[in-house]
């Protein structure tokens, strides 16, 4: 699938100059404007290049660490197991944080609002990413 980058790029420049970020916290998932990446690395889709995270790490009202969610409807492969963490934050629909996408984000990139993971799953979710560090 052939991406479209300057399609992207004339976005994140709007994205650049927007002047109000959003007020967001740890746990919360948003739709985020992730863009077009390279490789494998995690897409947003549709106008805006949108993508849901969950926020896991807040540094300041600017920036923060996100993991991008995915639907799954197959099961996760064993040796790829621990790069998943399996939730659900709206009924009926499993959700799968990808783990080896954590990235940097500035604020400017959210969209809207659309849930939160709960504490204890946020623990277990905190907990396996902080396993994939050396």
């Amino acid at each position: 699938m052939k991406k479209d980058f300057q399609k992207w790029h004339a976005r994140k420049e709007k994205l650049n100059e927007k002047e109000n970020r959003l007020f967001f916290h740890v746990r919360e998932i948003w739709y985020c404007s992730l863009g077009a990446n390279v490789g494998f690395e995690t897409d947003g889709k549709g106008e805006d290049f949108l993508r849901p995270v969950v926020i896991v790490r807040k540094f300041n009202n600017e920036i923060f660490w996100a993991v991008p969610l995915t639907k799954s409807k197959k099961p996760i492969p064993k040796k790829t197991e621990k790069y998943y963490f399996a939730f659900s934050f709206v009924p009926e629909v499993k959700s799968l944080a990808v783990l080896s996408q954590l990235r940097l984000v500035d604020a400017s990139r959210l969209a809207r609002h659309v849930g939160e993971i709960n504490e204890a799953e946020f623990g277990e979710l905190t907990k396996k990413l902080k396993a994939l560090l050396p």
